[in-house]
């Protein structure tokens, strides 16, 4: 269908913006740049034949519409330059055009300006229809951020094949370490209501490139996989298809047992094997593109294989061989440590799967965290990666910042994704980076995938804050290419969600570059983990201790006494270094090379060690925590000078939320001072403050309801 974009004057909207547009606001661009694009967009030929091509255009439409005050009216003039968007198969004018698109594959793109027939263009080509809706949300990307169109010639396909979101959503609607709300999936009025914000949901994400979105929390509930529940999902995974995106479910082991009323789920049951292949079975028939499962096992007190003596690959087997003739996967995370407490839990994974390497089946990922711990501001990227060669590896990074300042702090994420990504595993010699390892091109992978455990909920504006909508973006970004830029991505979605104005564009993004270094140094700098409260993860309490699992608790992470402070993960320690290869081993070894930014990660050290500044690591701990509260002040600054730039009721919200973040950033620094110096016995330095309180008011305070739990 050939559509004509006609001028009409277009009103900024009446009411109050809250967030809920994300980075697709498509407000109207400026009247000369409208024009010029005008100029170079005047018309939309796309099919509208099936629900993916129908998505395509509506969108192509609809940005065009907002962006550039047009509608779509009438027929186009000779001459008239359009937009030509489809594939060979269902575009007889891209057919014509004999585009190379033979190496873009299913997802992939192509976006060109051309002449012809004196009618010159766009032209988004792809050699599937989701390949030209991803097409269609960069074209748009392109004008929103008011980039030049004359010469644009852009060819993308993803690094990465399963880019997944994974919710940690319960069936009566709470969330695991969910910040914005409750579920954003209505279970009770399902599959009779479809919310519209599940398309608006569905189009978010397809507009950054996730294709595939896991339902519910990895602790399950087996009622997922009953049919009362499948309806249901089925129902959500119609509003997903036409955006290109697979739903996934999380499946609990022992639902043979629970639903099924098998006396085991011992994975080598002929028996259980059969009720899992029936159970897939059916779920096909109510999704007949289902992704296939995801699952925890083995860890926190889930059941899983083990429970019988059977390994991780067991268990994960016997589900591959059920989804294989579907063509689903299975997600098996390696987020695994026993209730036998190890001398060291970071090395629990590695111990447990490298030893699997080659047993897994064809539709096997292995999913792993970032580091080997839990999420933390900062952690050392999982030696798994690279130690699994036979074995595809799916990245798990964690959007929700369950130890981050839940919504009220920022702290931009893409920083941290990037440094996981790019840094180098050396399993194969320089060059060897985590990213290649993901992506499949370092060991030849033929699956890959990577997951985030997502930070969506009811909340008018998705993620619980303005800012946390980044986390989101940035994910979906570097899922698609994780070489990608973190701040080129950053700078993409403040031009997309607020403004393109240079004035505002570089503080904001300054801003959100130095917020993640700034949490890590507030929270846990040079190397601490895990000194959040226990099981809320809210606030500081390094002092906490007697759980009936000492892993659970900070004392045993940071371990600091009259002597000094840190884990000794050094050959003369647990030897978690030697969990890593050589060259990286030696140098995360050596108290003399391993990176400041690791060093009580790996080592226990002095009080009195001398860093790199010339001060003691007593004096360099202090000053830390003191300089992450002072880069919060700093972005409480920057963005009280922005107000002329954004909408009064978000400038409001965010600036309220900077204030919140100042003041627990000043807690948890006098809070951790205090309770390390009640240690190390040493007098601050100088030009430093005192805690405000003794440290028996920090130990005082308590957080029955804090959220997420």
């Amino acid at each position: 269908m050939l559509l004509v974009l006609a001028s009409l004057l277009v009103a900024w909207p009446v009411a109050a913006e809250d967030g809920h547009e994300l980075w697709l606001r498509y407000l109207p661009l400026p009247s000369a740049q409208a024009q010029a694009y005008r100029q170079q967009l005047g018309g939309v030929d796309a099919p509208a034949d099936t629900p993916v091509q129908r998505a395509a255009r509506d969108e192509l439409v609809r940005g065009l519409q907002g962006l550039l005050g047009a509608t779509a009216a009438g027929a186009a003039a000779v001459g008239q330059p359009i937009v030509q968007v489809g594939t060979p198969a269902s575009s007889p004018r891209i057919a014509a055009l004999h585009l190379p698109l033979q190496d873009l594959g299913e997802e992939g793109y192509l976006i060109r300006h051309l002449q012809q027939g004196g009618q010159g263009g766009i032209v988004v080509a792809a050699n599937s229809d989701v390949g030209t809706l991803h097409g269609v949300f960069h074209l748009l990307r392109l004008v929103q951020t008011t980039q030049p169109l004359a010469d644009v010639d852009l060819r993308q396909s993803p690094k990465i094949q399963r880019r997944v979101l994974n919710h940690w959503d319960n069936l009566d609607r709470s969330v695991e370490r969910g910040y914005a709300g409750q579920s954003l999936w209505d279970w009770q009025k399902l599959p009779g209501w479809l919310d519209p914000r599940y398309t608006d949901y569905a189009r978010a994400n397809a507009s950054i490139g996730i294709n595939g979105t896991v339902l519910n929390n990895v602790n399950a509930n087996a009622l997922s996989l009953t049919p009362m529940y499948l309806e249901k999902a089925a129902a959500l995974a119609s509003v997903m298809r036409p955006y290109g995106i697979r739903v996934y479910l999380s499946a609990r082991f022992s639902a043979p047992i629970e639903i099924g009323g098998l006396p085991t789920a011992d994975p080598l049951d002929p028996a259980v094997q059969r009720w899992w292949k029936d159970k897939v079975d059916e779920i096909y028939r109510y999704i007949p593109d289902f992704g296939g499962l995801l699952v925890k096992a083995n860890s926190e007190g889930q059941p899983g294989p083990q429970d019988y003596g059977r390994s991780h690959a067991a268990g994960a087997n016997m589900l591959a061989d059920a989804l294989a003739p579907h063509d689903g996967i299975v997600m098996w995370r390696a987020f695994v440590y026993s209730h036998e407490t190890s001398p060291d839990r970071a090395k629990q994974a590695y111990d447990e799967f490298v030893p699997l390497d080659g047993s897994f089946r064809d539709n096997v990922l292995v999913q792993v965290k970032n580091g080997a711990i839990d999420f933390q501001p900062r952690e050392p990227f999982h030696p798994l990666f690279g130690a699994m060669p036979k074995t595809p590896l799916m990245m798990e990074f964690q959007i929700t910042k369950e130890y981050l300042g839940f919504a009220t702090h920022l702290a931009y994420l893409g920083p941290m994704y990037e440094e996981t990504l790019r840094a180098d595993t050396y399993v194969q010699g320089k060059g060897s980076t985590v990213a290649r390892v993901v992506d499949g091109s370092l060991q030849k992978s033929r699956l890959t995938g990577m997951a985030g455990v997502a930070n969506i909920g009811s909340d008018r504006n998705w993620s619980g804050s303005q800012f946390d909508q980044a986390n989101w973006y940035a994910f979906g970004r570097l899922a698609w290419d994780p070489m990608d830029d973190a701040g080129r991505i950053a700078e993409e979605w403040l031009r997309m969600t607020f403004s393109n104005d240079p004035a505002f564009v570089a503080p904001a993004l300054a801003m959100m570059m130095r917020s993640h270094e700034a949490v890590v140094d507030y929270m846990t700098p040079l190397g601490l983990a895990h000194l959040m409260g226990r099981s809320h993860h809210y606030g500081p309490a390094p002092w906490d201790a007697g759980s009936e699992r000492p892993d659970w608790d900070p004392v045993y992470y940071h371990r600091a006494g009259a002597d000094g402070i840190g884990f000794d993960r050094s050959a003369g320690g647990s030897d978690a270094v030697g969990q890593y290869a050589a060259p990286l081993a030696r140098q995360y070894g050596n108290l003399a090379t391993v990176p400041e930014q690791y060093l009580l990660w790996f080592h226990h050290v002095r009080w009195d060690h001398r860093m790199a500044s010339g001060r003691t690591l007593w004096d360099e701990l202090v000053i830390r925590y003191g300089h992450g509260v002072d880069e919060v002040a700093a972005m409480r600054g920057t963005w009280d000078g922005l107000a002329a730039y954004v909408d009064p009721e978000r400038h409001r919200e965010v600036a309220a939320f900077l204030a919140i973040q100042q003041d627990e950033a000043q807690w948890w620094r006098d809070a951790c001072v205090a309770y390390f110096q009640s240690l190390s016995q040493r007098p601050l330095p100088a030009g430093q403050a005192p805690p405000a309180h003794p440290l028996s008011y920090y130990q005082s305070l308590s957080f029955p309801f804090a959220p997420g739990i």
